[in-house]
């Protein structure tokens, strides 16, 4: 173990010892993503770089505090990716606090989530013990699988240290179609429709744009994979839209990757521009095949419906919940007002589990960190 981890494995077992709170935390830049942020920061961006990466593997292995465009930009130079597409929300991300967090990006539906892509995970436990979890393959788990649950656990389980991880390469073909003139149900209907078709659809985002003049709905679709499948299924979706009376434009790729950037990264207009100073930013989790929701506020729609955006009061909180149970997902309090802040949080950020959830979280919770001091009430 490296000077580094010991001294961190003693500073978690005084921790313990004495019941003081821990505050993993990396580059901060999710840090608005909890109910509750308490105790010591505890900062792990001392324990950074890539430890091992063998593109022929398509395995990286690497320190929880390094930087996430570190990463990502070493493996541009191979021609790889991260194909989950994990938002930054600002410059000094972590690779650590990425998989934390659990967030991912546009292409989330297609190619799968955070949890989907580590392989194997170390991290310091409430004892102090360092502890090894999977492996840098596929199929390497017997028992439970640690290291995936890591993900999105927020740091209430441990120190994440190092991190294996499942890379992809750049696909080779890739095309951006903007339709113009769907409604919302037309564009669920339609990516319905092209879900269970042989298309290599990546991507899709739903959103009214109240800037343009006219106002005006958009579809916008990515397709990556095999240059001779992308073109064949622009051509496909593209003569399925016009059919719906929706005009159909082929965007540039430059332009088009800025624009996919700016909605992972929450940077559209949509994102930025709140209806009003007393709106919070609501994120809904649904199954894909979810019709229109039957609420009234505008909405950004990704993942080919099974992710939903909206800005409404926090006061609405019992009302969306309710909304996103009968449908079979549920809804997080993503961003608090303007005008309110962390007062917003009164209401709850997180959907509360049900009781045999809850039951099986404490146990964990106790098995890692049996004094309960990491990340204490981020998540409730």
């Amino acid at each position: 173990m490296s000077d580094i981890l010991q001294e961190w494995s003693q500073r978690i077992q005084r921790a313990t010892t004495s019941k003081t709170p821990l505050r993993f935390c990396g580059g901060g830049t999710k840090d608005f993503y909890s109910q509750n942020l308490e105790g010591e920061v505890f900062d792990t961006r001392a324990y950074a770089g890539i430890l091992s990466y063998e593109p022929s593997e398509l395995v990286v292995t690497v320190c929880a505090g390094t930087p996430l465009k570190e990463l990502e930009a070493a493996l541009l130079e191979k021609g790889q990716c991260l194909a989950f597409e994990p938002p930054h929300f600002g410059e000094t991300a972590t690779v650590g606090g990425m998989v934390a967090a659990g967030l991912s990006g546009p292409s989330r539906a297609n190619v799968g989530n955070v949890r989907d892509f580590v392989l194997g995970a170390k991290m310091i436990n409430g004892k102090g013990e360092h502890l090894t979890f999977g492996g840098q393959v596929m199929k390497n788990v017997a028992g439970y699988d640690i290291s995936r649950l890591l993900a999105a656990s927020m740091g209430q389980l441990g120190l994440i240290t190092e991190l294996s991880l499942k890379v992809l390469p750049i696909a080779p073909g890739e095309a951006t179609l903007q339709c113009a003139g769907l409604s919302q149900t037309q564009a669920l209907n339609c990516l319905h429709q092209w879900g269970g078709q042989p298309l290599p659809l990546n991507a899709s985002a739903w959103v009214y744009d109240h800037t343009a003049a006219p106002a005006e709905n958009y579809l916008f679709l990515r397709l990556r994979g095999a240059v001779a499948a992308v073109e064949a299924g622009v051509q496909r979706i593209s003569n399925e839209v016009q059919a719906l009376g929706a005009k159909v434009v082929q965007m540039d790729n430059a332009h088009a990757a800025q624009d996919w950037h700016a909605g992972n990264e929450h940077q559209l207009p949509f994102f930025t521009h709140a209806p009003s100073e007393e709106d919070c930013l609501w994120r809904f989790s649904v199954p894909q095949t979810t019709p229109e929701l039957e609420l009234p506020y505008a909405q950004y729609i990704e993942w080919h419906g099974g992710q939903r955006w909206l800005w409404a009061p926090a006061a609405q909180a019992l009302r969306l919940r309710e909304v996103a149970f009968q449908v079979g997902g549920h809804v997080t309090l993503f961003r608090t007002s303007a005008a309110h802040g962390d007062a917003d949080k009164r209401f709850g950020v997180f959907t509360p589990l049900g009781d045999v959830q809850q039951r099986i979280q404490n146990k964990l919770k106790q098995q890692f960190d049996p004094a309960g001091i990491f990340n204490p009430h981020r998540t409730a």
